[in-house]
């Protein structure tokens, strides 16, 4: 057994106390923001709420004209027609089809129901994945009640970095 005082943390403070230094400014991008083209691969896929949230053009269902931005984001929901018009639209672009000069550079795939998907769905998201780059928006229910002023979902954070991009 120890005997003698007890010695704890420091609890006094000697002399006035100054204020932490203010954090350095983040430096500028020197750079331009990477825009993206949303499109739609069916009705209702989500791309005027992508469009809103991370920025970029809003082309609906139509491919991007001469002045909006040629890298596309096809979008699509999480069922099943959903999912096979995004796996037509990656046909027209492998077959060589869409308007020259646009860039795919991913699909974007939007919840289209809270929870997890059926083993079907998630089969056919997987095959997806292995040949192109996606990225998976969570259901959000604030986005169904049109409240699209939040933070987006912590699990788009890639396609946050993504659509931020400085180049």
């Amino acid at each position: 057994m120890r005997t003698g005082t007890r010695q704890g943390p420091e609890i006094w403070i000697r002399g006035p106390v100054a204020a932490p230094p203010a954090p350095e400014p983040a430096p500028a991008p020197t750079g331009t923001v990477r825009r993206f083209s949303w499109v739609g691969t069916h009705g209702g896929s989500g791309v005027s709420t992508l469009a809103t949230v991370y920025g970029g053009q809003d082309c609906g269902r139509d491919w991007p004209g001469a002045a909006d931005p040629p890298s596309v984001l096809l979008v699509a929901r999480t069922h099943a027609t959903g999912l096979a018009c995004v796996v037509h639209a990656l046909e027209v672009f492998r077959r060589g089809e869409a308007p020259p000069g646009l860039d795919l550079d991913a699909v974007v795939l939007v919840a289209d129901a809270p929870g997890r998907l059926p083993r079907p769905l998630a089969q056919q998201v997987r095959l997806i994945e292995s040949v192109i780059d996606v990225y998976r928006v969570p259901w959000v229910s604030a986005w169904r009640l049109g409240d699209l002023s939040g933070r987006p979902p912590r699990e788009t954070e890639a396609l946050l970095r993504l659509t931020t991009a400085v180049h």
